[in-house]
């Protein structure tokens, strides 16, 4: 049985300079976004097209919510198939190539360091992996590919 789930996200544009949008120099790409309940996040565009370097941007975030989603996944994964993990660290990386006024994502990278339990199957903890893919919301709603190369290392090695 399917069950919506809706996410509510206000975003405020806050850069504008006194004279909006008159010249593509003359206004910030400083935003705000609010979810009811939760700190603000301070946004702006990538360095690279005139935005804040100390902000966290779109692209960042996408990664970031690739990343997030498949250690979520994994971690219940894991707990099903009896693996203790004890640690879980990600360095994932995305590539965007941009075309003229436009642009896609062409692939992510995930790169999760899993350590497991003593007592745990490694063999186990890795197929949580492929299982955790499959079942991350995130990277089923993507259009590009998302690769996992995990690394798993038991406690005690």
């Amino acid at each position: 049985m399917t069950r919506p789930h809706h996410y509510r996200v206000d975003v405020e544009w806050t850069g504008n300079r006194g004279s909006g949008t008159d010249g593509y120099r003359n206004y910030g790409r400083d935003h705000v976004i609010r979810i009811e309940g939760k700190p603000d996040i301070a946004g702006s565009s990538d360095p690279t097209f005139r935005g804040d370097a100390s902000r966290h941007n779109p692209e960042d975030m996408l990664v970031a919510a690739l990343s997030t989603c498949h250690m979520l996944s994994y971690l219940h994964m894991a707990t099903v198939a009896g693996v203790v993990v004890t640690a879980y660290a990600d360095a994932a990386e995305g590539t965007m190539q941009t075309e003229g006024d436009g642009g896609r994502f062409t692939e992510v990278v995930l790169r999760p360091t899993v350590t497991i339990s003593a007592a745990s199957d490694p063999a186990k903890a890795q197929a949580a992996h492929e299982a955790a893919h499959h079942a991350c919301f995130i990277a089923n709603s993507v259009n590009f590919p998302v690769r996992c190369e995990p690394r798993v290392v038991v406690s005690g090695e």
